[in-house]
């Protein structure tokens, strides 16, 4: 639901309803079987009615959890000018990165795809590089008639996944004509930007690069902006600057601080503090991510953690200092020892 008034809330404006633009939402439905959707194949192929209505020519199915700047218009062109069925944008990766995590291509000299693995343990390399794959993006463009008779057959096939990376792209190599599109940043780094952000580790990452003295990704492009829901709220207060050992001092470093945040004799240490935020008198937080209204209490400890909206940490409560106190708590503690803490774990919240 919060996602679905951030869309609506923060993009309606953007689109020009005269000319025929518009966003629409589809919530997850059962309407064509009785299972929830199986995979993202199967996904878009209970949507499939809604699709017939536009009747588009081309169809691009994006990855909901991809940071990156694209200009999809330069991925389309590519795809016409091929005369594509499929086009899977793609972008070099480290392969220690893409082993069981990515899907992984070969292609030929004209960027037909000859080859794809669905996260291969042991990616193949590319020819002109050892230690890096080719991996897709997810992100596809389909000429739409090509896409509804694949979605039509795997749906009734008893043993796919329903998914385009495991299945539907795959089928159609060999036979039909599948391109690559090599990705065009326009994060304007010297690196290209594209991070999948589906664990929590990776989320942690991609924020906390954020904070850093030249992040990867460039919020303040104003040739490329990023536009978030701006919310009518007063601007962060810092409040308290003591001197001395047992001071109180309302501070950020290294930190992002969101709108209408009080940092009352808190501090925060390379750290995201969402809007709405309050961190009180002597609490420390470090290394961590507070989402919109999480109030850290007096004389609190936080370290690398992920705390949902709303959430009320406790006067001298300690987080992410001690991991088994934490799982006897019933946070749940990521791969790389992120404490994360859910909305159902805080009081007072909206």
């Amino acid at each position: 639901m919060s996602l679905d008034r951030h869309i609506t809330l923060a993009w309606q404006r953007y689109v020009c309803h005269s000319r025929g633009e518009f966003i629409d939402l589809a919530p997850p439905q059962q309407r064509i079987d009785e299972n929830w959707y199986q995979g993202t194949a199967d996904a878009v192929y209970q949507n499939i009615y809604r699709l017939e209505q536009e009747q588009p020519e081309y169809i691009v199915v994006l990855s909901g959890d991809h940071i990156y700047k694209m200009n999809y218009h330069h991925l389309v062109e590519f795809h016409k000018k091929k005369d594509a069925l499929v086009t899977v944008a793609t972008q070099p990766v480290a392969r220690e990165a893409a082993a069981g995590e990515l899907g992984v291509m070969e292609v030929d000299g004209d960027s037909r795809i000859v080859g794809f693995e669905e996260k291969p343990e042991d990616p193949k390399p590319m020819p002109d590089a050892a230690d890096r794959c080719l991996a897709s993006m997810g992100i596809y463009v389909f000429s739409t008639r090509f896409l509804f008779e694949r979605l039509i057959d795997d749906a009734g096939e008893t043993k796919s996944a329903h998914d385009f990376g495991r299945n539907v792209i795959p089928s159609a190599i060999g036979t039909q004509r599948v391109f690559a599109f090599p990705f065009r940043d326009e994060n304007r780094k010297q690196e290209a930007y594209w991070r999948d952000v589906g664990t929590l580790d990776a989320y942690f990452e991609a924020n906390m690069d954020l904070v850093s003295v030249d992040p990867k990704l460039n919020l303040y492009d104003e040739n490329w902006p990023i536009y978030p829901l701006h919310q009518n709220l007063p601007l962060a207060k810092f409040v308290f600057a003591e001197e001395g050992g047992d001071a109180r001092r309302g501070q950020a470093l290294d930190s992002i601080v969101g709108l209408g945040s009080v940092l009352s004799g808190g501090t925060a240490v390379r750290s995201i503090i969402g809007s709405r935020a309050r961190i009180n008198s002597y609490a420390h937080v470090e290394d961590s991510i507070l989402l919109e209204g999480v109030d850290i209490g007096r004389n609190a400890r936080v370290r690398r953690a992920i705390i949902d909206k709303w959430v009320k940490i406790p006067a001298g409560a300690s987080i992410g200092y001690d991991q088994e106190q934490d799982r006897a708590r019933g946070y749940e503690i990521s791969e790389n020892g992120i404490v994360v803490i859910p909305k159902a774990e805080g009081r007072g919240r909206r």
